[in-house]
């Protein structure tokens, strides 16, 4: 069957799929920038340092330190590894990808008027992943909860005859025409009736707005696989300038994009011997497309020859979404015709927006002439304040008000020291980042470290770093119905190696 693409009418009733919620707001916000090798060598702790492309995203004002024209760039190779509970079930996952995460240079003009303080103007351009997506964890094991109630919640009260396949529709026709003139909720209770998980309390009544699940168990066997993959990148353009090369002002204007794939596989059987039904798939492609824009504004002060302070301000980012959806589902009861409904129907919501609050960052550092450096960055984002938009539409405003009472404010704490030996730079840094959450266990605080060497050729420069950092999350395997809890210990490691040019 050809590729069908509907605009559903019914917006608010999307977000019964892990979209446009509170989900979105930690998924977008959250920033994990791998950056230069110097920079990710330090841990990102470069708000008082500047001299790197990539330490733009933590103060404009850094791109005034540089002396000469500059180019760097860098590649990474992206290593995820899981580790996930669920009920008396472990798995071990691991994903693996290389990419070009990062490039970008810097334009230095000088000022040769001796009598003017402004001695320096630089313009620099860098692109940056702020985040990679590529993910995959693996859920299994005996659950007490079933996919049937899914179903059951956003059928029970819909009536029967706006659901059924109208006379002449094909089947895939009509899983389209309901998302799109009835909204999410009817749609998946659809699914539940073709797909064999539940019937109505009475089949020959238009009017029928009861259901029951056709599951009969006592303990279920389920296996959820979610597989992500994207990025969220920003290309930086940055004006700095210098005064008396002690006082650093810079600006940036920051356009981000995003493109994030979720593919989730959903297996439950093990059902009494006596129950209708005695198995269920239900798979689900989610793909998001956005943009972005912030500004940020930044200074830096050399205090003396040692004593270097630094503060940025980045503004609110302001996103603009589009969701994709396809589904599949299948079971011992289902229509036999369902295979038709399948990742080539795609169903797409309207844009929707949303506004990720704004970044301060302080900074310290001691730069000790030419044997080397340390560096602290504290960080502080209200991760509270977001807001899905237009904020008129009242299910956001519902979501806005559980965002406020859910998320929080987060610390990041940085810390990244460079000690160097004739052309010979070492490495190393620690961070910490608190959870946005305050549970603190739907996504845990992280901490990581870095290591690293450079070796400074003259006119080029080759540096690498390893980092690695961990974070434990809690995630419901669906919104509503099925909520039962996976548990994940996620290790992110990366190595980036960085190659530079001085002009």
């Amino acid at each position: 069957m050809k590729k069908v693409f509907l605009m559903i009418a019914v917006f608010a009733t999307a977000i019964g799929i892990n979209a446009q919620n509170i989900n979105d707001v930690v998924r977008f916000g959250l920033e994990d920038i791998q950056g230069t090798a110097r920079f990710q060598g330090l841990s990102g702790a470069f708000g008082a340092l500047g001299g790197d492309l990539s330490a733009l995203n933590v103060n404009p004002a850094g791109s005034a330190i540089f002396k000469n024209n500059y180019l760097t760039f860098s590649a990474a190779n992206y290593h995820s590894n899981n580790e996930t509970q669920y009920f008396n079930g472990f798995n071990e996952s691991d994903s693996d990808n290389i990419q070009f995460n990062q490039a970008g240079g810097v334009l230095v003009f000088i000022n040769d008027n001796e009598n003017d303080g402004w001695k320096k103007f630089t313009l620099a351009f860098n692109y940056d992943i702020v985040n990679n997506y590529d993910n995959e964890f693996v859920a299994s094991g005996t659950g007490n909860q079933s996919i049937a109630q899914y179903f059951l919640n956003f059928a029970q009260g819909q009536a029967l005859g706006p659901i059924l396949i109208q006379d002449g529709e094909l089947i895939e026709e009509a899983y389209l025409d309901i998302g799109a003139n009835l909204g999410f909720g009817p749609q998946q209770a659809f699914l539940g009736f073709f797909g064999g998980v539940i019937d109505p309390v009475d089949l020959n009544d238009d009017n029928n707005i009861d259901y029951v699940s056709n599951a009969v168990f006592s303990s279920l066997n389920q296996e959820f696989i979610e597989i992500t993959n994207g990025q969220n990148s920003k290309f930086t353009a940055n004006f700095a300038t210098s005064y008396n090369d002690r006082i650093y002002l810079g600006a940036n204007l920051n356009f981000h994009d995003v493109a994030f794939e979720k593919l989730t596989l959903f297996t439950e059987n093990g059902f009494d011997a006596a129950s209708p039904l005695q198995f269920v798939t239900f798979d689900n492609l989610q793909r998001t497309f956005g943009d972005g824009f912030s500004f940020s504004l930044g200074a830096i002060a050399k205090l003396n020859n040692t004593v270097r302070v630094g503060a940025s301000y980045q503004s609110p980012t302001w996103y603009r979404f589009e969701d994709q959806l396809s589904q599949r589902i299948n079971s011992n009861l289902a229509d036999s015709e369902i295979d038709f409904i399948n990742f080539s129907q795609t169903t797409v919501f309207p844009t929707y927006r949303i506004q990720i609050p704004s970044k301060l960052n302080g900074s310290l550092a001691f730069v000790f002439g030419k044997e080397g450096l340390l560096s602290f960055d504290y960080g502080y984002q209200d991760f509270s304040n977001a807001e899905l938009r237009p904020t008129s539409d009242p299910q956001f405003a519902d979501e806005n008000t559980f965002i406020s009472n859910q998320l929080k404010a987060v610390s990041t704490f940085r810390v990244g020291g460079e000690y160097k030996i004739k052309q010979l730079s070492l490495r190393g840094g620690y961070r910490y980042e608190e959870s946005p959450y305050e549970n603190e266990t739907t996504v845990g605080d992280l901490t990581g470290f870095s290591v690293g060497l450079g070796y400074n050729f003259g006119p080029t420069k080759l540096d690498l770093t390893y980092s690695r950092s961990q974070r434990d999350s809690s995630q419901s395997l669906f919104d509503t119905g099925l909520t039962s809890v996976a548990n994940i210990d996620n290790i992110r490691s990366n190595v980036i190696l960085s190659l530079s040019f001085n002009l």
